[in-house]
């Protein structure tokens, strides 16, 4: 069950030739690979492509239609190497996923796929999540297209530019013999736009009449000695064929300008945010058009050295933006600036950031500094636009720090940050791995602390506070080997923790297999919300749901038993936190040898909500008797304690004002955001706090026994609060 649903835009799939598309970036990704006559289509979700994944699914019955093969693959990996159907038959072939933590993943298959190459047109469409958005380690998919001479584009962000490097790209990808990388960030997977069509194409190849005419060529295949000259093979003939198509194919675009002395030169996906800047400058007008010439590399490996010399030889100086590091391609400009004998100056890192994402209002300074030192009548002749007060004309620019990045546009907004509290990530208002991670603590309270491994997942948000758990995360579903040196006997076990999506991505053979291979003694939890549920609620092996195209319902429980762990526990409800402290417990004190598994089960809230807001709506409205559960907190009950904050962390959970001159600490509160899971209430229940918590049924289309129940309630509590209230005027008095 995907966090959204594209039934209706994918319908805009089957527009027909010339007219007019209007939708989001990922979904004219999807009518470009149509219009490209794509053989098949696999990937791996991750943001920010989990919604490229989540058109593909629901445009199943259009993909059918057309011949297209459409799958959810296991991993990354299984992804890649799903592209060899491309390597001997003349199928065009594209595949999909979050990058760089993907393509590590994919990292065997996509290097085995470059050696060889391929006859069909291989598409890698990698979500470059990088920036201060991002959830992964800071890295560029760069360095991995230098390393296996895969060709990287870098399309600009609009629709017409996107849907052109689809086309682009398996044409490039076919005369080249080299899979295609296809970079798409996050800005240009949600960017909004508008283009016109072509027609669907079917595939002009198809997988059966692959299947039924089977075709070999050992050259392809990476083995000795084909593979010692597919290095050669890429040098001499593969290389020159990308160059020779990227400039007779003009994929690469020069724009000219009034201040012909300089330049920019720009990865093709920064140029919206480029021509912002220059526009705060006064340097480009709202359609786009620059005062300053560009030259904007749409593929920026290979990079075209003619081009380049092309670009610089007229111009005094040129500025290079090249968002992260290292600095890759101004290192080469450097080197084919330099061989040509060019004398133009070549500034980039000095005056931008070496690392971080370049906004606008890291680029508007780069360029503003550049142009003070190499043109400043420029500066001169622009009016600074209306996002900020532009710096005095006669003040040095320094060059920004990766420590001291500006960022933001107002300076109020620095002094504002220093007053209110930063908000650590965490999880959704009732998630079920909040209780797992109470038990966890109220373990190690009276156990004592453990070396804790984490998993990439929502449960990674255990390590920042409330909870303050775990020392490691290694990869997805790498979270149970991450503990495999701890394999010692020292009186203590190390806690391993992984997802369900985890676990079959990668964590049932590094993890659960390794730990049986190697008689592990650690405990390892398993965390089962039903779904994948990090990359956008998909589902997965396990999940609980009926799925036409899928194959669900199969338990982990029994994958995990098969591999020939003995100590299993299931726990089917992970809000029951003194059942979760105690299986913990004895996890970690039983005297069975080998790995111990604990499979904590819960749907993921936001999915359950989704699933059964709708529902219950439907009722309501049809006049149904439904019931909603709510908790809340006795005010006069709670000693302000707050240990209950401390061990839960909801956001629905908050603080107010006792009411009472005698309590002068704020009292917790349950604010209308709850969802009625009973975590808060279970946590203080196990924990042994105070009981102030308490549950509250709200009746909607109540029957006359509802009201007659709550008339004699409402009698019976009224009666005890009026005499609550002469004692307390007795007192008074």
């Amino acid at each position: 069950m995907a966090e959204r649903s594209f039934k209706k835009e994918v319908q805009q799939l089957r527009i027909p030739a010339g007219e007019e598309f209007r939708g989001e970036g990922i979904l004219a990704v999807t009518k470009a690979l149509l219009q490209s006559g794509v053989g098949y289509v696999a990937g791996y979700q991750g943001s920010p492509i989990s919604h490229l994944m989540d058109v593909l699914a629901d445009a199943k019955e259009i993909l059918d239609e057309l011949g297209v093969h459409f799958e959810a693959s296991a991993s990354e990996a299984t992804a890649a190497a799903t592209l060899a159907a491309s390597v001997m038959y003349p199928i065009r072939g594209a595949v999909t996923w979050k990058s760089t933590v993907g393509t590590n993943v994919a990292s065997d298959a996509l290097a085995n796929l470059a050696s060889g190459g391929v006859t069909g047109g291989a598409l890698i469409i990698i979500g470059e999540d990088y920036g201060e958005g991002s959830s992964i380690m800071q890295e560029r998919s760069h360095a991995f297209a230098m390393k296996s001479q895969m060709w990287l584009l870098d399309p600009r962000p609009n629709l017409e530019s996107i849907v052109q490097a689809v086309e682009d790209g398996f044409e490039l990808s076919e005369a080249s013999n080299t899979p295609v990388m296809l970079q798409m960030r996050v800005r240009s997977c949600h960017v909004h736009g508008r283009f016109i069509t072509r027609e669907n194409r079917r595939p002009a190849f198809s997988l059966a009449e692959a299947l039924a005419n089977p075709k070999r060529d050992t050259g392809r295949i990476v083995l000795p000695p084909a593979s010692f000259a597919h290095e050669h093979e890429k040098i001499r003939d593969r290389w020159p064929a990308a160059v020779k198509f990227i400039r007779e194919k003009q994929l690469n675009e020069f724009f000219d300008g009034d201040f012909e002395d300089v330049g920019l030169i720009l990865q093709g996906g920064l140029y919206n945010g480029v021509i912002r800047a220059l526009q705060l400058l006064g340097l480009a007008d709202s359609f786009g058009n620059s005062r300053i010439p560009l030259y904007v590399m749409n593929v920026t490996y290979p990079v075209i050295d003619d081009e380049i010399i092309e670009f610089c030889q007229t111009k005094r100086a040129v500025l290079l933006l090249e968002e992260g590091q290292p600095d890759f391609i101004e290192q080469n400009l450097h080197a084919i600036l330099r061989k040509a004998g060019v004398a133009t100056r070549l500034t980039g890192k000095d005056v931008l950031p070496m690392a971080g994402e370049y906004t606008t209002q890291v680029m508007r300074d780069g360029i503003e500094a550049f142009l003070k030192a190499n043109e400043p009548q420029a500066l001169a002749s622009g009016a600074i636009g209306d996002a900020g007060p532009s710096r005095d004309a006669a003040t040095p620019v320094p060059a920004p720090q990766p420590d001291a990045m500006p960022i933001t546009f107002h300076p109020k907004v620095k002094d504002l940050a220093s007053v209110v509290p930063s908000r650590p990530a965490g999880f959704c208002t009732g998630c079920p791995e909040r209780p797992i991670f109470a038990a966890m603590k109220l373990v190690q309270a009276d156990l004592g602390e453990h070396h804790i491994s984490c998993d990439i997942g929502c449960h990674l948000f255990s390590i920042l506070p409330p909870f303050n758990l775990g020392a490691t995360t290694m990869g997805y579903g790498l979270g149970a080997a991450s503990s495999a040196a701890f394999n010692v006997k020292s009186g203590k076990r190390s806690i391993s923790v992984m997802g369900d999506g985890g676990f079959w991505h990668n964590g049932l053979t590094s993890g659960i297999g390794n730990a049986v291979f190697n008689k592990n003694d650690g405990v390892i939890v398993i965390i089962d919300n039903f779904y994948s549920s990090a990359t956008g609620g998909q589902d997965i092996l396990s999940s609980r749901a009926d799925n036409p195209d899928r194959t669900t319902k199969n338990p982990i429980e029994k994958a995990i038993r098969g591999t020939g762990v003995k100590w299993v526990r299931t726990i089917d409800r992970t809000y029951d936190v003194a059942r979760l402290r105690d299986t913990l417990e004895e996890a970690l004190t039983t005297t069975t040898d080998g790995p111990k598994v604990i499979i904590a089960q819960s749907e993921c809230m936001l999915n359950k909500q989704r699933r059964v807001k709708p529902l219950f709506n439907k009722a309501v409205k049809a006049g149904e008797r439904v019931v909603k559960e709510r908790f809340g907190v006795d005010p006069d009950v709670c000693t302000g304690d707050h240990a209950c904050i401390r061990l839960s962390g909801c956001p629905s959970l908050s603080v107010k004002d006792s009411g009472d001159p005698l309590k002068e600490d704020p009292v917790a509160h349950v604010d209308a955001s709850c969802v009625g899971c009973g975590n808060c209430g279970e946590v203080a229940e196990a924990a042994v706090l105070c009981p102030s918590f308490y549950r509250a049924d709200i009746i909607h289309n109540p029957t006359s026994g509802d009201r007659f129940v709550a008339k004699v309630r409402g009698a019976v509590i009224g009666w005890l609060q009026r005499r609550r209230a002469a004692r307390l005027a007795r007192f008074a008095l």
